[in-house]
This record gives structure tokens, sequence and C-alpha cells, in this order.
């Protein structure tokens, strides 16, 4: 029993540690997030994901890793759709560029929470009732299809997010920012800031993402330990993704239209498994073939266009 949670038990040790090391150390001190710091630490990630998935083709071989291997693509590139609507939100609420960084941390701590959630539960779903895979991927074609009729200027809003209400009626909260902190108290009675109330708005925001996303990763595989771990990999790099796309995703036009695709692609793929099963290779092939394409149409028409591009506010330089 032992020898078999001990990969899950030495993983969360290593997420634990990381992130502690993160906001502990090179996070104490809020600061702006630079394009090169975040550069440098999207790197890291990425690289991390690398070495474990080379551990996942070397412990459990060809076909398991490059089932990790698809599983993070999609969940990488679904993440991307995440990082629109943070920009969304920190522009909106005008929240200052040196705690964005400190938000998106315990965002992206509450996104592991969710995704555990909804992975345990996705799982036993599945080995349950196995017909539940049709339900997951007509689920993922209707997302796709609603991601493509979608114009994607929509921002949430805080007075219309029933968590955020919620907070409101519990606690008093405070006129303007006050640094980096999420309460204050002053005589004698706590408070929240609007940095608070942007925290979980974005909690919520995703708590959709994750509905999304994670049948997603069930078209690639049901082993509970490769959705997790490829999952959670993407999760990690998000806040560094997020600074340096930040400056850019104005000018990916076909970006979000390829996400839908990716979504109906995924989708049908688990709707015809019992049918016929597509090779993870070809999966992947497809997701990174998409991809590619959206992003060279997108370059292309920015090209063509120059003084069409609208760009959205900078928060990294």
């Amino acid at each position: 029993m032992l020898v078999e949670l001990l990969p899950w038990i030495l993983f969360m040790a290593f997420v634990l540690g990381m992130l502690a090391l993160d906001l502990g150390v090179f996070h104490r001190n809020a600061h702006e997030v630079h394009r090169r710091e975040a550069l440098a630490w999207s790197a890291v990630w990425i690289g991390l994901a690398v070495a474990f998935n080379l551990g996942v083709y070397y412990f459990q071989g060809a076909d398991k890793g490059l089932e990790w291997t698809t599983g993070y693509v999609i969940e990488k590139s679904l993440s991307v759709d995440n990082v629109f609507v943070f920009l969304m939100i920190f522009s909106t609420f005008a929240v200052p560029a040196q705690y964005q960084h400190r938000v998106l941390f315990w965002g992206i701590v509450g996104a592991l929470v969710m995704r555990v959630f909804f992975i345990a539960v996705g799982a036993a779903v599945l080995d349950w009732f196995h017909y539940a895979i049709y339900i997951f991927g007509a689920f993922l074609v209707l997302t796709g299809l609603k991601f493509l009729r979608d114009s994607g200027d929509k921002v949430p809003t805080l007075e219309g997010n029933w968590l955020v209400r919620i907070v409101r009626r519990f606690f008093p909260v405070t006129e303007g920012y006050e640094g980096q902190k999420f309460f204050v108290r002053r005589n004698g009675v706590v408070l929240v800031t609007p940095l608070l109330l942007v925290l979980v708005l974005i909690e919520s925001t995703d708590l959709v993402f994750a509905v999304d996303s994670i049948p997603a990763i069930f078209a690639v595989t049901d082993d509970p330990f490769i959705v997790f771990t490829s999952n959670i990999f993407a999760i990690l790099g998000l806040r560094a993704l997020y600074f340096v796309l930040s400056g850019y995703l104005s000018g990916l036009a076909y970006l979000k239209p390829a996400l839908a695709v990716v979504l109906v692609f995924v989708g049908t793929k688990m709707i015809i498994v019992d049918v016929y099963k597509i090779p993870s290779l070809v999966s992947l092939a497809v997701i990174v073939t998409i991809l590619a394409i959206a992003i060279a149409a997108s370059f292309l028409k920015t090209r063509a266009n120059p003084r069409n591009q609208k760009l959205e506010p900078t928060v990294a330089s």
C-alpha cells in the first residue's frame, strides 16, 4: 500500500515545497513581475514538467509517457483561456501590477484543490459508470461550440458573482486596496479588501474552467496519477504564463477558435472511444497542429493589418 502511495506523497511534497519556495523566498515582498522574470519562471516550470514526463517514460513506458505529454499539452493550451480572463479582471478592477502575483498565487492554490476534487470525482464516475465518458465527450463538444460563438469580451463582475456577494454579506469591504493584504483590522473590526474580492472572482471563474478542462484529459487516459500530475504541472505554470503572455494575447486572434476546435476534437474522441480509439500520438499531433496553425495565422494577420491590432494594457514589462 505504501509503495503505491509513495509516488503521490513525493509529488505532493514537491508541489508544496515549490509553492513555499515561490511565495516564501522569491516573492516574499510584493513586486511587479517583469517579462524577463516571468520567462525564467515559465522555463523552470516547463523544464520540470519535461523532466517529470521523462520519468514517466522511463518508469511506466512509452504509452504512459505519451499519454502524459498529450494530457499536459491539452491542459496547458486550455489554460491560456484562463489568462484571457485574468487579464480582463485585473484591467477592469485596476489591480496594481505588484499585487497581481499574490492574487494569482493563492488563486492557483485554490485551483489545485478544485482540480484534486474534480479529478477524484471524474475518476470515480468513469470507474463506476463507463458510459459517463459519452456524457463528458458531449459536454466538451458543446463547450467547444460555445467557445466558437462566444465573443470573449464579457468580463465577470464583482456585483454579479454569487461568491463575492456571500463574502460581502459577512464582511465589510474597504474603499480601496490596502497593499497586498486581503484582510485588515480597524477598531477591532475585520474588513476585507477589494484584493480579496478579486481573488474570489478569479477562483469562481477557475471553477468554470475546471469543469471544462478536467473531462478533456480523461479522453487521453484514465490513469489517475497521469491525469493528476499532468494537470497540476499545467496549473503550476499558469502564473508565469500569464505574465509572459499578458502583453501579446490580443495579437493572437485565432487562438480562442483553435481552443474551441481542440475541445470539439477531444470530445469527439471520447464519444467514439468504444468504436475507435484514436492513438495518443495522433491526438498529440492533431492538437499541436491546430495550435500551431492558429498562432501562425494570428501572426500573419497581425503583420498584414498592424494598425488594426488593439493591444490590451500590458501588465508586465
